[in-house]
């Protein structure tokens, strides 16, 4: 099988990436922009593989993907290229309307013009956010595959719109598809501009620990191994469309999420004070979502998805890794 994956050099891409090197013997074409979140590193050593190539294309470069896809001819993509952090994208949201909306055009555009010389089995997976639903207050329910799109931030908006475009795609000219919308990920690799590395950074540094407003926000934490894990599954879709709520039914606010990170490295790493006194309140985020809570009821019941991660547990093994690669963490973080 021939698999195209979309930044595959970023958090979610690459931890996909090396998951199906490891555990596959499917021939993988891994195209990616290679901006600041991009990690090559995270796949040294994988490259030596012959099944697997690298090419560096942006998606906006509407003649470069349509040559990528036209020339592999893949059975699977995996959309997972995207520019994905709201403090960018409100204040810079060109590199968002580029990537995101323009970007999945041109890879839909190429599929309609490509589709009858793919393998019969093609699929598109999309994968997406829960930021598209917009916000929670604490009563409701959580977000599932029936919410209404209600994005409060550019980059959330930019989102829904590739959403949008890889549904009428579907629904016009046939391209099989599965959406996937996921909660926040958390793991090894991730740029240190997410909210878990930036934590571990700071406090070992003996910096200010942000924390927007009173740090009261929620979020679904899905560790990225799950999520990966949901994609690969997903894209077994035998439907010409399905759409799929990911998420790992562990929230927790910002603030109690510090804490336990700090808590943790007060074991690890011991000082006379505790890390958590290096935490300020800052002017909260423009358009800051309160809450976001996945229901994954339908992709546990219809295909078997479990996250096998609980937060504590993953939390520390996230910091662990992050521990163990400190250097990377300061590197990445200056370049950031």
């Amino acid at each position: 099988m021939r698999i195209l994956i979309t930044g595959g050099l970023g958090f979610i891409g690459s931890a996909l990436v090396r998951k199906l090197i490891d555990t596959t013997d499917h021939s993988i074409l891994n195209i990616d922009a290679c901006t600041y979140a991009s990690m090559p590193e995270s796949l040294e050593g994988r490259e030596k593989e012959n099944r697997y190539q690298f090419k560096k294309i942006n998606i906006s470069n509407y003649n470069e993907i349509f040559e990528a896809i036209n020339e592999f001819k893949p059975n699977k993509i995996f959309h997972l290229a995207a520019e994905s952090h709201v403090d960018r994208s409100i204040v810079n949201p060109n590199e968002f309307i580029d990537t995101n909306i323009v970007g999945s055009f041109n890879i839909l555009q190429s599929l309609k013009i490509c589709k009858d010389s793919l393998p019969e089995d093609f699929i598109l997976i999309h994968v997406s956010t829960d930021e598209v639903f917009g916000t929670l207050d604490f009563k409701d329910k959580p977000f599932n595959e029936t919410s209404p799109y209600q994005p409060n931030s550019p980059y959330s908006a930019s989102k829904a719109s590739s959403d949008l475009l890889v549904r009428a795609w579907n629904e016009t000219y046939k391209i099989k598809t599965v959406i996937t919308n996921c909660s926040n990920n958390y793991g090894p690799w991730q740029n240190p501009e997410k909210l878990i590395p930036k934590v571990i950074y700071s406090a070992l540094n003996n910096e200010v620990i942000p924390i927007y407003g009173d740090g009261a926000n929620v979020r679904d934490w899905l560790h990225v191994d799950d999520h990966v894990s949901a994609l690969l599954s997903s894209s077994e879709s035998e439907k010409l469309f399905e759409r799929y709520t990911i998420g790992a039914n562990q929230e927790c606010s910002n603030l109690d999420l510090t804490k336990i990170i700090c808590s943790y490295l007060d074991k690890k790493k011991p000082k006379e004070n505790s890390y958590f006194n290096q935490v300020e309140f800052v002017t909260d985020r423009l358009g800051h979502d309160l809450r976001y809570a996945i229901d994954s009821s339908y992709i546990c019941r219809s295909i078997g998805f479990q996250p096998t991660y609980n937060l504590k547990d993953g939390i520390k093994e996230t910091i662990n890794w992050y521990l163990n690669n400190l250097d990377w963490l300061k590197n990445k973080t200056k370049n950031s």
